[in-house]
């Protein structure tokens, strides 16, 4: 009796050819290089040269004497302790709203059902889109002029100062508190758990708010000027800033300014550590949703309870939104009035976004170029995310802190007063960096499983460019420090200096201020609809998720490995 013919051994498909481990090693080295580049020139030796300056003797030129610690006693003695106690008071209420308020509008949008959740990230761009904080400031200021309200209000500026910032700051820090909450409870299984998500979304938006409440600069500026008595709304960039520029005393100014990156150096270490600590990473969830999501999402739009929550939430965060920018919104198609003579509307509309925007587009592109060699290439494999190590101290660095290095960079590039002189000195936008490598991490597994590199890879981190590039754009263009500190004569104006310019020069005489020009409609229109378009179209398709891979996220077993002996 034969024996049955024994079954043929079938090789299965190898995955799309990839590079080789020392290939991928050598290429994700190599892309990092460029984002290495703009980093060090960008932060590393403005930071070492903040550093030395802080040692030498004050005037506004560096001469090499040696001033000991002279210059920080006197930082000590001019109340830095005090001004850093104050920056974190300002900073308590956004980090209620950020804990507290957004993550319970996030849970629920979610758990109200697809419908609910992309009408709330739609309603969430709109505060994102309006963000200008100088109009807003200058709007509120002018009018407590005109209803006399503005000498009651300084009897306590300290109260007055933190109410108004977080009545400006509301709508902006829910609306990123909630996006973010929204993606970490994103979830392919209805049983899967996002609150260890949640939990360390939470701890980056604790640490991130603190770090923007000690770079304060623009409220203390144009609603107390740092006082009324003393320096008793001063907070350490508005110190900083008023000590080098007011009475050229840059050797102080250093110090503070040295004091304050180690402070946030601190903070953004602690943010790169709960990334590695927690896996988190950034996943592209496709462009339509999984059957059980889409079976939970129909459970959960059977409740026209959370529907209704998330509608009152919602009102509540534009009512909050629009009332705040009323001082705004109501100079905001006011005559240009008074302006200086030299000043042409289209050189000032081109010195307030064309420097910034140019900055931003490579800063972002570095960051996305390095976030791939990073996350997808993975160079030093399973350890690669410790290449973020070195950036970590300063993702949190805006351009207060090494507002005094740039300059007198720029000083001695003779760029003063010039169009490129405009330029923010940021050449590596490091959140930038951040968001693509987590985003390329996420999106690692399914390239190494099969998954074609434009599909798995680029397509999903295309639209990150825009994520990342508007909000450092528009947060640079309405930045009114930079533009102050190396702004010489009516060519090299921008917007928010030159609106400001006029205010103080009319304070107390009442008119019109030209808010309009800091943002004006045909810009806050397209911010608008690329902000709604991308929260809607593309970060709603994003997950943020932690931990290892399992269940539903976890890749075939031996998926992207190299094919081994064949048995029958």
């Amino acid at each position: 009796m034969s024996q049955p013919a024994a079954p043929q051994a079938t090789a299965p498909v190898p995955p799309p050819a990839q590079p080789n481990s020392t290939g991928r090693t050598l290429i994700g080295l190599a892309l990092i290089v460029p984002a290495a580049i703009a980093w060090i020139w960008s932060y590393v030796l403005p930071t070492l040269s903040t550093v030395a300056r802080s040692f030498e003797q004050d005037g506004p030129r560096r001469s090499g004497e040696s001033a000991g610690t002279a210059n920080y006693e006197a930082v000590f003695t001019d109340g830095f302790v005090g001004q850093v106690g104050f920056a974190v008071l300002l900073g308590l209420i956004p980090l209620v709203v950020a804990l507290l308020a957004a993550p319970l509008l996030a849970v629920l949008a979610d758990r109200a059902g697809r419908v609910a959740r992309l009408v709330t990230r739609g309603v969430l761009a709109l505060p994102l889109a309006a963000y200008a904080p100088v109009a807003v400031f200058l709007g509120r200021r002018a009018e407590d002029i005109e209803n006399g309200t503005l000498t009651q209000n300084l009897q306590s500026p300290r109260t007055f100062l933190a109410t108004a910032l977080a009545q400006v700051t509301f709508g902006v820090v829910v609306a990123v508190a909630a996006t973010l909450y929204l993606s970490a409870l994103r979830r392919r299984d209805p049983d899967q758990r996002p609150a260890p998500a949640m939990l360390a979304v939470g701890g980056l938006l604790g640490l991130g708010v603190l770090a923007a409440a000690v770079q304060t600069y623009t409220a203390p500026t144009i609603l107390t000027g740092g006082g009324p008595r003393g320096d008793d709304t001063a907070t350490p960039v508005f110190a900083a800033a008023q000590t080098s520029v007011r009475t050229m005393r840059l050797g102080v100014g250093s110090a503070t300014s040295t004091l304050l990156l180690v402070l946030l150096g601190l903070l953004g270490l602690a943010a790169v550590a709960l990334i590695l600590a927690t896996r988190l990473r950034i996943e592209f969830d496709g462009w339509r949703d999984r059957p059980a999501v889409r079976e939970a999402e129909s459970f959960s739009s059977r409740r026209p309870l959370l529907v209704g929550l998330t509608a009152v939430a919602l009102v509540v965060v534009l009512g909050v939104t629009v009332w705040a920018s009323l001082p705004w919104l109501r100079n905001f198609s006011a005559d240009t009035g008074p302006l200086p003579k030299a000043v042409g509307t289209a050189n000032l509309f081109a010195n307030t976004w064309v420097p910034p925007l140019l900055s931003t587009l490579v800063a972002v592109t570095l960051a996305a170029v390095a976030g791939f060699g990073i996350g997808a290439l993975r160079p030093l494999g399973r350890y690669s995310e410790l290449l973020l190590v070195p950036f970590a101290p300063w993702l949190f660095v805006g351009i207060g802190p090494l507002a005094i290095a740039g300059f007198e960079r720029t000083m001695e590039l003779g760029q003063l007063g010039l169009f490129l002189g405009l330029v923010p000195p940021t050449w590596l936008s490091v959140p930038a960096l951040f968001a693509f490598t987590l985003l390329f991490r996420g999106q690692h597994e399914r390239w190494r499983s099969g998954g074609g590199v434009v599909r798995t890879l680029l397509l999903p981190a295309l639209p990150m460019l825009a994520v990342t590039a508007l909000p450092t754009w528009l947060t640079h263009a309405q930045s009114p420090l930079w533009a102050t500190l190396v702004g010489r004569g009516p060519d090299s104006l921008t917007a928010p200096a030159l609106v400001k310019m006029v205010a103080d020069r009319s304070f107390g005489a009442g008119g019109e201020l030209p808010l309009g020009l800091v943002l004006p409609l045909p810009m806050l229109i397209l911010f608008v609809l690329l902000f709604v378009a991308l929260m809607v179209g593309y970060v709603d398709r994003l997950a943020i998720r932690v931990g290892r891979r399992g269940g539903a996220d976890a890749p075939p077993a031996g998926a992207g490995e190299p094919v081994g002996k064949v048995t029958a």
